[in-house]
This record gives C-alpha cells, structure tokens and sequence, in this order.
C-alpha cells in the first residue's frame, strides 16, 4: 500500500519520469510476490528460491529508493512531489525490514524444516 501512495503523490504532483517508474514498478513487483505467495505458487514453482529473490528485490528497491526519494525530497517541485517523496522514505524502511525478517527466517546451510508433520 505504501508503494502505491508512493506512486499516486508522484502521479499527482506531475513529478520526474524516474520518481513515477521506481514507484510504480515497485508496486508491481511487490503485487506480484504478494500473489505468488497467495497462490501458492511458490511451492509449485520450486526451481527458484523465492525468499532469497524476495531478499534481493527489497535490497535493490531500498537502493534505489534511498537515490530517488532523496532527491525527490531535496528538488521538491511541489508538495505532492515532498509527499511522494516522504512515503518512498518509508517505503525503504519497510523493505529493509521485509530483507532483514526474511533473512532471519531462512536458512541457507542449516536443515529445512517441515511444514507438515512428519508421519
């Protein structure tokens, strides 16, 4: 919700090109893990693993974000763009938190752990 916000004040405010495309594809790609964990289809597409790309997508964002929001904040057009700018802020909070929680929750060495009871 916070990268959609993010990305209506910079819609709203008529900001730079760069502000609305990190803020929108940020919205996508977090719409679609969203699903992909939702589905399930993280379980049937088992090729790839989906927390460490999870992982790596909120590392990714958070950079850019810190670089866009920043200097959204600093070359502030209008309050929109100070708005926008505010929330990607927080946004990168929210993903570096999402890379640290995830991080702590897998394990790359250690044993897996079962879901379900073993019978």
């Amino acid at each position: 919700l916070t990268a959609l916000v993010t990305f209506l004040c910079f819609v709203a405010s008529r900001s730079h090109g760069a502000y609305t495309a990190l803020a929108a594809m940020e919205t996508v790609i977090t719409a679609l893990f969203f699903l992909l964990y939702l589905l399930k289809l993280d379980k049937k597409m088992s090729w790839l693993f989906w927390p460490l790309a999870d992982i790596f997508n909120s590392v990714i964002a958070a950079l850019f974000l810190l670089i866009v929001c920043v200097f959204a904040i600093t070359f502030k057009t209008n309050n929109g763009t100070l708005a926008g700018g505010v929330f990607g802020l927080v946004l990168l909070v929210l993903c570096v938190v999402d890379a640290v929680l995830l991080f702590q929750k897998i394990s790359l060495n250690g044993p897996r752990r079962r879901n379900t009871p073993a019978k």
